[in-house]
């Protein structure tokens, strides 16, 4: 069974470039490369990953795509480009021949204004990536969902990959209701793949055990089923919270409550068939 890492990010860190990265997050404030990631999966037998953009420049992408090709287990890229901007396809189009890069993803939980993913120059890049057969990812809070249902639904053939369940508010004294509502009507829409990652950063108790983040994995396995989800760390985001190999120990708990194929599906098949990945 082939296990993906659907989900983490690479950086040569400085404070310039990662801002998001506070003082509050001092063990992400180092360099984070493929001979790091390669210990963690080798570790925890995962075989290959997908890389996610962590900067909001085109040279992001172009950073991550070197790995890639240095790298044979890094299967996939999630990179970064101005969909806004009107020469959009002639900027995807010397990046389409890059067989590694798979999908763009657009910091949304950053941004403040709650329509933002109705802007008509953000929505005609989306429409750029299917000449490009490139995935989006959809990185929101979970606050974000109803304008999320709007965007989607304005692209019914795009493949969309949601990140990290949708970010709820986890907590034990409180059940996030308005992420469950907006997750499950998210969820009805085929075009959507789901990756379970990150729920360790969302927590808002000072611990975190098993038994806080089953639920989420109920909801999430329920409303997206086993055909359309998907393992991601968030690596090395979730050191925040979690070991890398913690992560992975919870994630193969909660699908040991899956058939054997459903478990493919998790584990690496949804991934593959979600990115397009050239798996052998």
């Amino acid at each position: 069974m082939l296990r993906i890492d659907s989900h983490h990010h690479f950086w040569a860190y400085s404070k310039e470039e990662y801002g998001w990265i506070g003082e509050s997050m001092r063990v992400l404030q180092r360099d984070y490369l493929p001979t790091d990631l390669k210990r963690e999966i080798d570790a925890t037998h995962v075989d290959a990953v997908i890389s996610v953009q962590a900067r909001q420049m085109l040279k992001e992408t172009k950073f991550l795509l070197e790995h890639a090709k240095d790298n044979p287990w890094i299967l996939g890229v999630v990179g970064w480009v101005p969909l806004a901007d009107k020469n959009i396809a002639s900027i995807l189009e010397p990046l389409s021949h890059e067989k590694k890069l798979k999908g763009v993803r657009h910091v949304v939980q950053d941004e403040p204004d709650d329509r933002f993913l109705d802007n008509e120059d953000f929505n005609n890049g989306i429409r750029s990536l299917r000449k490009f057969d490139l995935a989006y990812d959809i990185l929101i809070f979970g606050r974000q969902l109803p304008m999320t249902l709007r965007f989607v639904d304005r692209h019914p053939e795009q493949r969309f990959i949601l990140d990290h369940i949708a970010k709820p508010i986890i907590e034990a004294a409180k059940w996030d209701r308005d992420w469950e509502t907006g997750f499950r009507e998210l969820a009805r829409r085929p075009n959507v793949t789901c990756k379970f990652s990150a729920l360790v950063t969302e927590v808002r108790d000072p611990e975190w055990n098993l038994e806080l983040l089953r639920p989420y994995w109920k909801v999430a396995l329920d409303a997206f089923g086993a055909d359309r989800l998907m393992f991601g760390s968030d690596w090395p985001v979730c050191l925040l919270r979690s070991s890398y190999a913690d992560w992975v120990a919870t994630a193969s708990v909660f699908a040991s409550e899956l058939s054997e194929s459903e478990q493919a599906k998790f584990w690496g098949g949804n991934a593959t068939r979600a990115y397009k990945l050239d798996v052998k």
